[in-house]
């Protein structure tokens, strides 16, 4: 299971940096969608983000860091050449182009008129160009930069064959997203509905402010964009068809394709994805063993090698189980590398049945160890704790999992690499006898949302909705989210979790696809809520470290609640509405309130929420007993009253927290290393 936040971990790098915006404050010219722009009276973080958004717009894989000499002009040294661009290579470091360098920066600076760039096209033309714009716009590009030029040859060589990986699941994931059919159409057109396409995994445009916009396509024409996974011909704008999927256990197995043999629904076949992918499944397989075989004499890395090479196994036998026991082997403590490849989440997909595929890329970081001393010795009380809150039917178990790894991530590849935010928290895998003996693995991304400028906007987006008050207990210390993404994912292996059954029935039976996913998001995130009291009782946390994470996890609710319930699909967004379903039960308490006449932190938004703190933790207990007794006795019709009340009904001013969230961009991670 993952979790995606707005503001994630604890910075503490290991040659791995989100990169601030440059310092300069000498001129630039950058196009914009209202026409040419003079950065000259722009501060330095401006003028920085003015380069990359058009870089961006332009699909250009080229990052400005910094203007380290002062003279305003990007220069190579002051550049990075991103990942996962079609033309990536081109423009920095061996072999490249200083003409094709130079001509890049003369694109990124020219001082063209947008509106004079779209005058001679058609209405319609002109309206979908200019929507695509303000889909890109609604990112900011925010960098995650390794130095690998410490490393020693054989490690160099290990993350040159896991790159090499990156890109084959890279092509797969475009295939189960079915952009794949699209990308010859796309390649001939304007630049940034290249960009668009390759960014958002498709043609679709998933920024709240557009992804109801008709207009908002990457292609000339609205052909029907349909995912990979199922016949075409079965994907209803209803989703009717997931009904289908889910009561046949052979059709909804989530390494697989479903197929049509045949007109008849009988017709329909599970094919496994090392059939239906055979040679591109095996081309990551060879690479997997030739990274395994790049570190074969690092002694220290036995465990990485034997994950490597069960995964490679994996990889041409469909078989999975192997390599997560190969995989929960792993630890902060045996590895100084952290790997995750093969599919895992179902969230991708209409019916939140069909695993992605994606590679996690990262190095350990040591300051985890700490707090898996702390709660390892703690955890069998969590799970008791929590099973005699939720009672019966569900009984408490024995649970083994391990505590979070605090990760820095390198580069994320396939369902990993998101169109805005970042996965900052997960906890796999999510089927099999490691997942139910509660034998996984779970990570904290700790390198991610900690650069300035999105640390910036967060505290001037709470400002925007919490009074003085309220906003006094705020900081912009990233550890009370780091904490929270701990809780999260240790929740993920406590009390019902997916493959508990109810009747028989896992969860996906039970709620179907997309409200499963939303169960035990909501079950997680309640934990995550509750166990705050819990780490206070043991003296794990002091009165203000309580206050601070109380109110982190309410503006990370803020976050997810103004990206919209649902997307430009209908379907329901997991975080959006978990996020709803929580701000709205603590109003109800009164642990939150929402007063209209208030006058926010900010000094000029009327209409402001305060938070009561001493209600806090009776409201979070009631709320974890609720979401997690529905959780274990499969009561789909609570949680649909949930949704019915705080996602549906009036009870959170969505509007209010939409409003004022979307005046700022929303992170768009991009990658790029240093050998």
């Amino acid at each position: 299971m993952t979790l995606r936040r707005t503001l994630a971990v604890a910075c503490l790098p290991i040659a791995l940096t989100v990169l601030p915006a440059c310092q300069s404050t000498k001129a630039v010219s950058a196009s914009s969608a209202e026409g040419t722009k003079n950065l000259a009276s722009e501060t330095g973080a401006e003028l920085c983000g003015h380069f990359n958004r058009a870089a961006v717009r332009l699909n250009l894989p080229l990052y400005w860091t910094a203007d380290t000499n002062g003279d305003g002009t990007p220069n190579p040294e002051e550049l990075v050449e991103l990942l996962f661009y079609p033309t990536s290579g081109r423009h920095l470091g061996k072999g490249a182009s200083n003409a094709e360098l130079a001509q890049a920066l003369e694109r990124i600076s020219a001082t063209t008129d947008e509106a004079g760039s779209l005058e001679n096209l058609s209405t319609e033309e002109r309206a979908r160009r200019s929507a695509v714009i303000r889909e890109l716009d609604q990112g900011q590009p925010a960098l995650v930069h390794t130095d690998l030029s410490s490393l020693a040859d054989a490690e160099k060589a290990f993350v040159q064959q896991m790159l090499a990986a990156a890109h084959l699941i890279d092509a797969l994931y475009a295939v189960q997203t079915g952009m794949q059919p699209f990308e010859d159409k796309v390649s001939s057109l304007d630049p940034e509905s290249q960009s668009l396409f390759r960014r958002n995994w498709g043609p679709k445009c998933l920024a709240p402010m557009t992804q109801n916009d008709p207009n908002c396509w990457a292609l000339p024409t609205r052909e029907p964009f349909k995912v990979g996974v199922y016949p075409l011909d079965l994907q209803d704008a209803d989703a009717a068809f997931c009904k289908q999927m889910e009561a046949d256990p052979k059709l909804a197995d989530p390494f697989t394709v479903v197929v049509r043999r045949g007109q008849s629904a009988e017709a329909l076949s599970a094919v496994p994805y090392t059939e239906a992918w055979s040679d591109a499944m095996k081309s990551v397989a060879t690479h997997l063993r030739a990274a395994a075989d790049a570190i074969d004499a690092i002694e220290s890395e036995s465990a990485l090698r034997a994950y490597l090479r069960a995964a490679a196994t994996a990889f041409e036998t469909n078989d999975w189980k192997p390599a997560d026991e190969a995989w929960a082997a792993m630890n902060g403590r045996n590895s100084r590398w952290y790997v995750r490849v093969g599919p895992d989440e179902t969230y991708w997909e209409p019916c939140s049945l069909k695993a992605g595929i994606h590679l996690t890329f990262a190095r350990i970081n040591p300051a985890s160890i700490d707090w898996q001393d702390k709660l390892t010795p703690r955890r069998q009380k969590m799970e008791d704790d929590l099973a005699e809150l939720i009672g019966a039917p569900y009984a408490s178990r024995q649970v083994s999992f391990q505590l979070p790894d605090f990760i820095d991530i390198v580069f994320n590849a396939g369902d990993d690499r998101d169109p805005f935010g970042a996965t900052i928290g997960q906890s796999l895998p999510n089927w099999g006898p490691v997942a139910n003996e509660g034998r996984g693995r779970t990570v904290a991304m700790s390198n991610l949302y900690t650069d300035p400028v999105s640390l910036k906007n967060r505290r001037s987006g709470a400002q925007s909705l919490l009074t003085a008050q309220t906003m006094a207990h705020y900081t912009d210390s990233p550890n009370p989210g780091l904490i929270s993404t701990i809780l999260h994912e240790a929740a993920h292996n406590l009390g019902p979790s997916h493959e508990y059954e109810v009747d028989g029935k896992i969860d996906t039976d039970v709620f179907g696809g997309p409200l499963a996913s939303i169960a035990e998001e909501l079950k997680a995130q309640s934990a995550a809520l509750w166990f705050i009291d819990f780490l206070a009782r043991e003296e794990l946390f002091t009165p203000k470290e309580v206050a601070e994470s109380y109110l982190d996890s309410i503006v990370w609710a803020f976050g997810h609640v103004s990206r919209g319930m649902f997307d430009g699909t209908g379907r329901p967004k997991t975080y959006s509405q978990l996020a709803a379903i929580q701000l709205g039960f603590l109003m109800d308490e009164g642990a939150l309130s929402f007063e209209p006449e208030a006058m926010a932190a900010n000094g000029t938004d009327k209409g402001a929420f305060t938070v009561h703190f001493d209600k806090l933790a009776p409201a979070a207990e009631k709320l974890m007993k609720l979401t997690g007794s529905l959780k274990a006795q499969g009561d789909r019709a609570a949680l649909e009253a949930l949704i019915d009340r705080y996602v549906k009904g009036s009870v959170v001013p969505h509007e209010v927290i939409v409003e004022r969230l979307l005046r700022h961009p929303k992170a768009s991670f991009v990658y790029g290393l240093t050998w």
